[in-house]
């Protein structure tokens, strides 16, 4: 007589972990990836604090400070420009070669999905950010760096919302065009930018044609924020409002173009 078959084993399918921890893990995986590649850590932190360095201690660019110290006034916008730095050209170079290999459209079947991968990007990018700003207000600190008193809680509505709008941007440019395109691009945008863009000098010291661009540009627009506020304690309303409708209209923009593969 034959024993009655036994029930196969159930196979037993562990669940998903937490929406917060699955973005939570994605956001810690894309600072690693950032701070542990040899090129992106240049790029993000390195030439930041040399730029920093260099225009605070050496005498080859002459800037009018208007009174203020020159580390005072120059350390805002570097700051700027390590943000343009993290949410700009690193996201948008890793973003367009994951694309290009086909990790995005893999990292969109999981459970982590299209929302919690973007989710993860974006603050990933806010940890790397807090690395540099540690890194260069330390090093502007050791300069004799004096920022304005309250000013560092308003320079932080700057560095969100130049965040999302950089951001946004990165993830145009690396959700519509070639990976190698985006390479040039972004390197090439970014030294535009930061020579004429009201990054680090103000748009209204800029030359005539430039100085009437710059102030509209998000560059400009976040460079003069974290001046407002490092400088003066202020958060000044008109680049605010440019910072917060170039995050809208590219972040839609994106939304609408982006293509996963």
């Amino acid at each position: 007589m034959t024993p009655p078959a036994t029930p196969a084993a159930a196979v037993v399918v562990p669940a998903a972990a937490p929406a917060g921890r699955r973005v939570l893990a994605q956001s810690v995986f894309e600072a690693r990836m950032i701070l542990r590649n040899g090129e992106q850590l240049l790029v993000t932190v390195v030439i930041p604090v040399l730029a920093l360095v260099g225009l605070v201690q050496g005498t080859f660019v002459d800037v009018a400070t208007g009174g203020a110290s020159r580390v005072d006034f120059l350390a805002p916008g570097v700051l700027a420009l390590a943000v343009m730095t993290a949410s700009f050209t690193s996201q948008a170079i890793a973003t367009a070669f994951d694309r290009r290999n086909g990790v995005l459209r893999l990292m969109a079947t999981t459970p982590l999905g299209r929302g919690g991968l973007l989710s993860g990007k974006v603050l990933g990018v806010l940890a790397v950010e807090a690395v540099q700003v540690l890194l260069l207000g330390g090093a502007a600190l050791a300069l004799g760096w004096r920022p304005a008193a309250g000013g560092v809680v308003l320079a932080l509505v700057g560095v969100v919302l130049g965040t999302a709008a950089f951001t946004a941007l990165a993830l145009l440019v690396a959700g519509t065009l070639r990976a190698e395109a985006v390479l040039a691009l972004a390197n090439l945008l970014l030294l535009v930018l930061a020579l004429g863009g009201g990054v680090i000098v103000p748009a209204d010291r800029l030359p005539g044609p430039l100085a009437a661009v710059a102030v509209w540009l998000p560059s400009g627009a976040l460079g003069d924020v974290l001046r407002g506020a490092l400088l003066d304690g202020t958060l000044p309303l008109l680049p605010v409002l440019v910072l917060t409708g170039w995050t809208v209209v590219l972040g839609a923009l994106a939304a609408r173009l982006f293509r996963w593969h």
